[in-house]
């Protein structure tokens, strides 16, 4: 139930991709189509590269990258299972011994993937180091699907950077939006039109901060809100000078009109 409800889409949200993860091609199968059935997304997606423990150790996630065979069947079963089309988000590899990312994209390309994201470090890196946009060009030269570069994108000109080094025909922001949806738009307007967008002021910071914890609460709850929302605060502070202690508050606070107390307290 707590699933399904995550499975919600508004139209402002379209056209949206809803990622699943599993070991079992069977099981993956059905998921998707109970996906499908329930949210009626525009693409499914195939989680085969997180790294968080809890999924690994299931064999799930980025663990699927030791198993190129079982992951290609995988690939397979949900392209056969759905009518809409079938992406997958992968790494370098489990480690850097075992940089297998070519041969990963290839089985998925003849599964019949759509398109594949491949986020530029392996399993064991996390999100630790670099990330190696070399081996996103290897592959981008070795699929003749699109590629969707992802890693180190925390600016307009990092987004340039990454397009021009490894010929993706796309490339995705994580980490880079965290407390900073700005990115998008800037990103946009510069790949676009070559216009470089200001930054947002402290002001359009915490107004934003607030509607997004006003928005949380209206949707989940004050308890689960607050609870959730302690780490998007944090980093739509980040940068900003004397938020330590700010920061440090959200994280004991336990009403929503404390946080917003907090947060305008910094104008």
């Amino acid at each position: 139930r707590k699933t399904l409800r995550m499975l919600a889409l508004d139209d402002l949200e379209r056209p949206s991709a809803i990622q699943i993860f599993g070991h079992d091609p069977k099981v993956c199968s059905e998921a998707a189509k109970i996906v499908c059935d329930t949210a009626e997304p525009e693409m499914i997606d195939l989680n085969f590269g997180c790294p968080t423990p809890k999924i690994v150790k299931n064999g799930d996630g980025a663990a699927l990258m030791k198993e190129v065979k079982l992951l290609g069947k995988i690939a397979a079963a949900v392209v056969e299972a759905v009518r809409v089309p079938v992406t997958a988000k992968i790494r370098l590899g489990w480690d850097k011994d075992s940089i297998n990312c070519v041969e990963v994209a290839r089985r998925l390309q003849d599964a019949g993937v759509h398109w594949i994201t491949i986020h530029g470090r392996t399993r064991e890196q996390f999100y630790s180091g670099q990330a190696n946009w070399e081996w996103i060009r290897e592959v981008k030269a070795a699929c003749g699907i699109p590629i969707v570069g992802n890693g180190d994108v925390f600016s307009h000109a990092d987004a340039r950077d990454l397009l021009d080094k490894t010929n993706c025909d796309h490339l995705a922001i994580g980490r880079g939006s965290q407390g900073n949806p700005w990115i998008f738009g800037q990103v946009k307007a510069y790949l676009n039109r070559g216009v470089i967008l200001p930054d947002p002021s402290l002001e359009e910071r915490i107004a934003l901060a607030i509607r997004h914890l006003r928005m949380k609460v209206d949707y989940d709850g004050e308890s689960r809100a607050v609870r959730e929302m302690r780490p998007h605060l944090a980093w739509y502070l980040k940068g900003v000078p004397y938020s330590a202690e700010a920061r440090r508050l959200i994280n004991t606070t336990t009403t929503a009109s404390a946080m917003e107390m907090v947060l305008k307290d910094l104008l």
